[in-house]
């Protein structure tokens, strides 16, 4: 597959640009490895906690009126995971040791996850340049057409039908 090799350049560039990444990941946003340059790392699995935790942000950015997904970034007591949009068909996932300077691997991660994007777009067809929304349609790889990019089904609380009264009186220990 051509997107394949092209998207590993350009992880294999980023990784020159920031030497303190320990390893890289670009998936579909439903969890299908493209390319990876993680050394040490089940790069599915890696690819499929990332599409879980795309979901989750997706839904937790909705749900808060914070607009489309654009990163994610987790700090351990080891170093980063930062996971960056790359178009509206894919995610980038970078492993960082502690000592990067976050700044730097923001604006790496950006610039390769707009790479990434275009590369992709080029092999699949979709609009290059564009931003993605949070009401992008699913590419067609995705199990459910009709739910947008990244989101988990979320069942949503109902309220009781009825309310409790409170009682008068108050509480009444049994004798």
């Amino acid at each position: 597959m051509a997107v394949e090799s092209d998207v590993l350049d350009e992880l294999h560039r980023l990784r020159n640009r920031v030497p303190q990444l320990t390893g890289s990941l670009a998936a579909t946003v439903d969890g299908l490895v493209l390319a990876h340059d993680a050394p040490g790392t089940e790069p599915e699995g890696l690819a499929a906690l990332t599409a879980a935790a795309l979901g989750v942000a997706h839904r937790m950015a909705e749900a808060t009126s914070r607009g489309g997904f654009r990163e994610l970034l987790l700090r351990g007591a080891d170093g980063y995971v930062a996971t960056y949009a790359a178009g509206p068909a894919a995610v980038l996932t970078l492993l960082a040791d502690g000592r990067v300077n976050v700044g730097r691997l923001h604006l790496e991660g950006r610039r390769s996850g707009a790479r990434i994007g275009e590369l992709v777009a080029a092999h699949t067809g979709l609009d290059r340049g564009r931003v993605p929304a949070a009401a992008d349609p699913v590419p067609a790889s995705a199990a459910d057409p009709a739910r947008p990019i990244g989101t988990l089904p979320v069942r949503t609380p109902q309220r009781p039908a009825h309310r409790p009264s409170p009682q008068t009186g108050g509480h009444r220990r049994p004798t």
